[in-house]
């Protein structure tokens, strides 16, 4: 999702706690001040998240990407069954404060969609990595999740690109 990281970075970089629910989630992770980064999953530098099991891989926006974006309030996603093709955009999230299009990290086949974004778009601030999640897909190409950075990578990649803004 090609975030226009920019004005909350300040604010962010106060923040002493993360909004993510961590209460059903793997008990390896990496917090800092900006966001929770997880053990597991894989991340792309437009700030998506990838959770690949079995044949399916889960996608959503990071908490990086939703406390830079602020409170979500409409979400744009694409029908179940289409195609996804990595790095191209696959729908949008509007916050109050901008709107950003969300890019696919892997290519495949959209098998479902999170339709209580469409009436909870919020979901994505409160759960980014459980209730907020966008879509599920059948990788056509497996091997892309491994051009995806890990949480130590990822965690690393933000912290630079924050203390670039």
């Amino acid at each position: 999702m090609a975030l226009r990281m920019w004005a909350s970075s300040t604010a962010n970089a106060l923040k002493l706690s993360s909004s993510v629910s961590k209460s059903h989630l793997s008990p390896f992770s990496i917090s800092r001040c900006f966001s929770t980064v997880l053990e597991g999953l894989k991340y792309a530098s437009s700030h998506e998240w990838v959770k690949h099991e079995g044949s399916v891989a889960t996608i959503g926006i990071t908490a990086h990407a939703q406390d830079h974006l602020g409170e979500v309030v409409f979400v744009e996603l694409p029908e179940e069954n289409t195609s996804v093709t990595k790095e191209k955009s696959f729908g949008a999230v509007e916050s109050v404060k901008a709107t950003s299009e969300i890019l696919s990290p892997i290519s495949g086949e959209i098998i479902e969609v999170n339709k209580k974004l469409t009436e909870s778009p919020g979901l994505i601030n409160s759960s980014p990595y459980e209730d907020g999640w966008m879509i599920k897909v059948k990788p056509s190409s497996p091997a892309e999740l491994e051009s995806l950075m890990g949480p130590k990578e990822y965690t690393k990649f933000c912290e630079e690109e924050d203390a670039a803004h």
